[in-house]
């Protein structure tokens, strides 16, 4: 028997309406269009504005269009793994609230934070259920809306984030196309320079941690910008060394979109032209776990059986990694 291969046989997006550009940022902050431009080459971002909506609802969008490009229904899913750093609540699991939605009764779901790095690192757990024969249709999400934990009021974190969700279906192959290997890391030390200070069991909220504003993204940009250009270009050419891949064999390199750049540096390392680099980042800001389906999304028409792709992040945590998969569709 050959060896099974979790292959992407689907992927879908979704963005909300609500568009925050730099000229309306700039009348909320002492920021300009051309600072922001300059530093992280975003443009505008989507906001998720309605009322009681959350991560969930914007990924049955995404998954929706899988439905309907594949005609799977909801009764064949039988896992569902969600990357998300900001969930509808600490609990029930986001997945659990989305096969909810979604009619899904037959899987069993669970949300995974990897902070940035969440859909490579959740990638990579549903492909395991899916190479060992246990798992025959699987969703993998990434959806954050983090407009719900941004400061506006901080003019260094406001710029950088929207909110937005992907997500693939992964099926079992038996040829040579899907995912071929993974490479993920983390090291705990950088959790001082990038996390959310208070929420959880150990500084639980209180009128305190409200007034001191400690529900938003606390981000030491500086420590955080120098370790992902090093970590996230590091690992996406460890992978292409792995594989003895040239950057001519490479068709894509799918990079979380952070920081213009980060990108930049990570595809100068890899020795990849920039037409080869998916870049959206202008137009949505960084959407956290949902920056690679989102991207993959996008390029879905452009992509070809075969084509070899590297999806490259970095995250909270801090976390990193790289995965190497050959496109099957």
């Amino acid at each position: 028997m050959k060896k099974l291969r979790a292959v992407i046989t689907a992927v879908g997006g979704y963005a909300p309406d609500y568009i925050l550009d730099n000229h309306e940022l700039s009348r909320m902050v002492d920021t300009s269009d051309e600072w922001i431009m300059s530093r992280v080459g975003i443009k505008e971002r989507h906001i998720l504005k309605e009322e009681g909506k959350g991560p969930s609802d914007m990924a049955v969008k995404a998954v929706e269009q899988i439905f309907e490009k594949t005609g799977t229904t909801p009764e064949e899913i039988d896992l569902i793994v969600f990357a998300t750093t900001t969930p509808d609540h600490v609990f029930p699991a986001t997945a659990n609230i989305l096969a909810d939605k979604l009619g899904i009764r037959n899987a069993h779901g669970f949300d995974l934070n990897a902070g940035c790095s969440g859909f490579l690192y959740a990638l990579d757990t549903a492909s395991k259920f899916v190479e060992c024969g246990n798992k025959k249709k699987v969703l993998v999400v990434g959806s954050d809306k983090m407009s719900s934990i941004v400061d506006y009021t901080d003019r260094t974190t406001c710029v950088l984030f929207g909110d937005a969700a992907g997500a693939v279906l992964l099926e079992p192959g038996e040829e040579e196309y899907g995912i071929i290997d993974s490479i993920l890391r983390s090291d705990g030390f950088g959790r001082k320079y990038l996390k959310m200070e208070a929420g959880g069991s150990i500084n639980p909220a209180s009128h305190a941690t409200v007034d001191a504003r400690q529900h938003y993204i606390f981000q030491d940009g500086r420590h955080v910008f120098k370790h992902a250009v090093s970590k996230m270009a590091d690992v996406a050419v460890e992978m292409m060394e792995k594989h003895n891949i040239t950057a001519n064999e490479l068709a894509w390199l799918v990079p979380h979109q952070a920081n213009m750049r980060i990108i930049e540096a990570t595809a100068e390392r890899m020795g990849l032209d920039k037409n080869r680099v998916m870049i959206n980042i202008q137009r949505y800001g960084n959407t956290t776990s949902a920056t690679l389906p989102l991207c993959l999304w996008e390029w879905e028409n452009q992509l070809k059986k075969g084509d070899n792709i590297i999806l490259a992040a970095f995250g909270a945590g801090f976390t990193w990694g790289s995965i190497l998969l050959k496109w099957a569709y």
